[in-house]
């Protein structure tokens, strides 16, 4: 199969809500081919992207590639603000994947100057207007993706399904790291606490890269987009039916209930 091809397979079974088998052709041999799958489907997909996603390359892949982060798109559609203290459904795709991870999302206060790259976290800083605590509702309909390198999930929109919004925090965090901190539960067990300051270079540097990918992508942020800058406490592999907690502390918590999208 040919990309475009491979990216109407993934938004086939996306739209559908079941689960995919197995990549559905050529793997992606480098991150060219997987970006190339990846805009694709971000042309084949109905909606608007609203932010973006960053995840972590295996060390493999980053010693191959001289990076260790990837970008993928957020659609509208699948962003859900909470109100307060509400339990927020997670969707699953039944048949696919699924992973939990909570992240500090910076919401950009003002457009990225056009045809920037080389952005530095000074440069990134500047254009911050709002960090907020949140899960990213990372999954995708392809079963195999938790055996799968990063390759795979950037060709499958970035194996993202969503963003949920917690409350605002004061931007002067940004200036520590080790005081963002968090603690990820999955059906009451403890799984890991950690602080942003774990995530290489810290939330800055996971935005500076994620605004120098998308210009080279052709798409530049937004004031009003966002990017979730990593998963502070890991990915968390979930089934639907589970009930999630990404407890940020003095910032506040989110609770997440894994609920199935389709049928396999």
């Amino acid at each position: 199969m040919v990309a475009v091809e491979i990216a109407a397979s993934f938004v086939a079974a996306r739209r559908r809500g079941h689960g995919l088998a197995k990549f559905p052709g050529l793997f992606p041999s480098d991150l060219d081919d997987a970006y190339t799958i990846q805009l694709a489907a971000i042309d084949l997909w109905p909606d608007a992207i609203a932010g973006w996603k960053v995840g972590r390359l295996s060390p493999a892949l980053a010693d191959r590639f001289g990076m260790d982060r990837f970008v993928g798109p957020v659609f509208a559609g699948g962003v859900t603000h909470l109100d307060g203290g509400e339990e927020a459904d997670f969707p699953v795709f039944v048949g696919g994947s699924a992973a939990f991870e909570a992240e500090y999302v910076m919401v950009l206060g003002e457009d990225q100057p056009p045809l920037q790259t080389g952005v530095d976290i000074d440069q990134a800083r500047r254009l911050v207007g709002e960090v907020r605590i949140g899960v990213e509702v990372a999954g995708s309909p392809l079963a195999v993706m938790p055996d799968l390198d990063a390759l795979a999930s950037i060709a499958d929109l970035g194996n993202n399904n969503g963003q949920i919004f917690g409350p605002a925090i004061p931007l002067e965090v940004l200036g520590d790291p080790r005081g963002m901190t968090c603690t990820t539960r999955i059906d009451g067990t403890l799984m890991r606490s950690a602080t942003a300051a774990e995530l290489p270079g810290g939330p800055l540097t996971a935005l500076a890269f994620a605004l120098d990918q998308c210009a080279r992508l052709g798409f530049p942020l937004k004031a009003g987009q966002f990017v979730s800058t990593g998963a502070v406490t890991g990915m968390h592999w979930i089934r639907a039916g589970q009930r999630c907690v990404a407890d940020f502390g003095r910032f506040g918590r989110i609770d997440c209930l894994a609920v199935p999208l389709g049928r396999a």
